[in-house]
Parts: C-alpha cells; sequence; structure tokens
C-alpha cells in the first residue's frame, strides 16, 4: 500500500512540475542585493510580472505558463538598468554585468535566438548608420552643406535598406513571434492598404496576438482618415479653454489639420515652413488648425507665441493619448491633414517644399 502511495505522490509531483512554465535564471556581476523585476507594456502601462532578488550576482524567478512568447523588460531595481528579452515557457539563462545590462547575453528561448539572428542580419546596416550619423552631426556643426546633402541622401539609402530587411523578416516569417514587434514597428511609416497586406500573411496563431489586433484596429481607423475620405468631425478647446469643431473651420479653400507639440523639435523645427505657406497663401482662402499634443499648458502657449503661429489652437493637454491624434491614427509628429473646402482630405504629412507646392498648385496665381 505504501508503494502505491508513492508512486501516486511522485506521479503528481511530476505532473505539477512539467506544466508548461518558465525559469529565468540570471548571473548579472556585481548585482548583489539588488531586486531584479520582469516588466511588460500593456493598455499603455507597465505592469510587473515577475522579481527576485539577487545573491552573490544570481536570482531565479519561476512564474506559471505564459501564453504566447512575449517581449519583456528585466529591470535591475528602480535604475534604468534593462534588457529586453522574449520570455517563453522555457529555461532561459541571462548572463552579464549590471554596468553593462543592456548587453547581456540570453539562451533558452528559441524566440529569443531568432531576434537576436535577425539583429545580427542588421547589423552591418546598422553600423553603418551609425557612421554615417556620425559624419552627418559633423558636417552639421561645420556648416558643410555641400557634403550634409550627400550624407542625407546616403542616410535615406541605408534607412530604405533596413526597412526592406524587416519587411522581409515578416513576409518570410509569419508564424514567428519575433515578427509582431517587427511590424508594428514598420507601421508606424506604412499605409493602411501595406499593413494590411503584411497582416493578411501572418499565420493564423500570430495573427490572433493582440498586438495584431490592434494593428487591424488602427488600420480600420487609418482608411477612415485615407485621402479622399471626409476629415471626421471632432470638439476641442483651445488656449482659453473654449471649445471649436472642426466643422466650424471647414470653409477655407484649404485647411490644414497640423498636429505638433511644444516638446517636439521636429514640429518646431517646420514650424517655419508652415508659417511662411500661411503668411504667403492666407488671404488666398489658406488656413491652419493647430492640435497639440503637450501635457502643459504654459509650455504650449509659449511655443504658439515663439513660434509666431497665428492661427486658432486646441489641446486636450493629454500628450500621445489626445483624443483628436487617436481619431486621426496620429502615433508620430509633426503630422498634418490638408482639407478642402468641403472637408475631403487631399493631402497628408506635407511638409517643407511639399507642402509648399501643393498650396500653391490649388491657390497659386494661375489659378
Amino acid at each position: 500500500m505504501k508503494k502505491v502511495i508513492y508512486l501516486f505522490i511522485a506521479f503528481v509531483l511530476f505532473s505539477c512540475s512539467s506544466k508548461p512554465h518558465y525559469t529565468v535564471k540570471g548571473k548579472i556581476e556585481g548585482s548583489d542585493s539588488i531586486t531584479f523585476y520582469l516588466q511588460k507594456r500593456e493598455a499603455g502601462k507597465t505592469i510587473s510580472i515577475d522579481s527576485a532578488v539577487s545573491r552573490k550576482g544570481s536570482f531565479t524567478m519561476k512564474g506559471g505558463a505564459v501564453e504566447y512568447p512575449q517581449l519583456v523588460q528585466l529591470v535591475a531595481g528602480n535604475t534604468r538598468k534593462r534588457t529586453s528579452l522574449y520570455l517563453e515557457n522555457s529555461e532561459i539563462t541571462i548572463t552579464g554585468s549590471l554596468d553593462s545590462l543592456f548587453k547581456a547575453k540570453f539562451s533558452g528561448s528559441k524566440t529569443q535566438d531568432e531576434y537576436d539572428n535577425f539583429i545580427r542580419s542588421n547589423k552591418p546596416l546598422s553600423d553603418t548608420y551609425s557612421k554615417t550619423v556620425i559624419k552627418y552631426q559633423a558636417a552639421s556643426q561645420s556648416g558643410d552643406v555641400a557634403n550634409l546633402s550627400i550624407l542625407e541622401k546616403q542616410l535615406d539609402s541605408i534607412q530604405t535598406e533596413m526597412t526592406n530587411l524587416q519587411k522581409n523578416f515578416v513576409k518570410t516569417n509569419p508564424a514567428s513571434y519575433v515578427t509582431p514587434s517587427i511590424l508594428v514597428n514598420l507601421s508606424y511609416e506604412m499605409e493602411a492598404e501595406q499593413i494590411e497586406s503584411m497582416v493578411n500573411g501572418l499565420d493564423t496563431s500570430i495573427a490572433a496576438l493582440p498586438q495584431i489586433k490592434s494593428l487591424k484596429e488602427r488600420v480600420t481607423v487609418m482608411k477612415a482618415v485615407a485621402v479622399g475620405q471626409k476629415a471626421p468631425d471632432f470638439t476641442m478647446n483651445d488656449v482659453n479653454g473654449s471649445p471649436v469643431t472642426l466643422s466650424s473651420k471647414i470653409g477655407s479653400k484649404l485647411l490644414l489639420i497640423d498636429f505638433w507639440a511644444a516638446w517636439c523639435n521636429p514640429c518646431r523645427q517646420e514650424n517655419p515652413n508652415v508659417v511662411k505657406v500661411y503668411n504667403e497663401f492666407h488671404k488666398k482662402g489658406f488656413d491652419v488648425f493647430g492640435v497639440s499634443l503637450d501635457q502643459k499648458k504654459e509650455a504650449w502657449v509659449k511655443a504658439i507665441a515663439d513660434d509666431k503661429l497665428a492661427w486658432t489652437h486646441v489641446s486636450d493637454l493629454q500628450y500621445w493619448n489626445n483624443a483628436v491624434a487617436k481619431i486621426y491614427a496620429v502615433n508620430s509628429i509633426p503630422a498634418n491633414f490638408l482639407l478642402d473646402e468641403t472637408g475631403k482630405i487631399i493631402g497628408k504629412n506635407l511638409r517643407g517644399q511639399d507642402l509648399y507646392n501643393k498650396v500653391n498648385e490649388v491657390l497659386g496665381t494661375k489659378k
């Protein structure tokens, strides 16, 4: 009878231990008595999954099954020292140094191996890009305009190659759990139809993941604000706290909905171009409706004055949670939408000379 009980207990223990779970073993030099956290981003918030205190540089975390391999961060205490890894149901080993945690090495995660291989394949281009950026900065500081133009073209060419490598990975690895992160990164520079095409090429298991579901929702929003569509109406408060609707601004021959923020350097660099177009064509029917993704009203109002932005401005001071930005699928700024007098979108993300040319095409003296 005892033998049967022992066998039963052994069976139960084996059954429990064989259930899918993750184990993370760390060997981080210089990390004695440091609390390490496994964290992930979910619904815009940072969530701690697990934690462990290192003893003489070693720690172990054990948890239940994760639904699918997902990108998480290993964070050292309340510091900025961290590294990213793919957590899955396996025994994962992390080795490195606290002072250079971002360089940590991993073993035991198939998905992490796929990601590391992808990074290695991109390294030659990444290194070339970094070296070219240094040259560009030097040329900018020295005022070498001729060389700046050459280096800009080189950077654009390298970026195109890097983008193509990422797209190729997505297409040739439709069932990889690395693919969603790469596709999300690519989507910032893609139109709705391109995103939809790549999503449709994914394995059904990957297409069901939260990241891809969010992309599908984004595609729906993007299609609603594509060129040729009527711009969705909205109401938001101006600098005086008074509500202003988009529909109240429509009627000008051309209206530019301009998404920007005081804290956004590229936006501030673009503002003089918008001011130039506004000053030249405002009397001919061109107007601007500024939507700010600021958080602090003082900074927002000061930037309007400093940059001499003499048009209507609105904001809910909610940063990236700006309600209008969500309606217009804006996830990077500066961004803009050019509307005709009926409120139809006739152009998107027109900057610098492109904006001038489009407005001049419609409102120029030859018209």
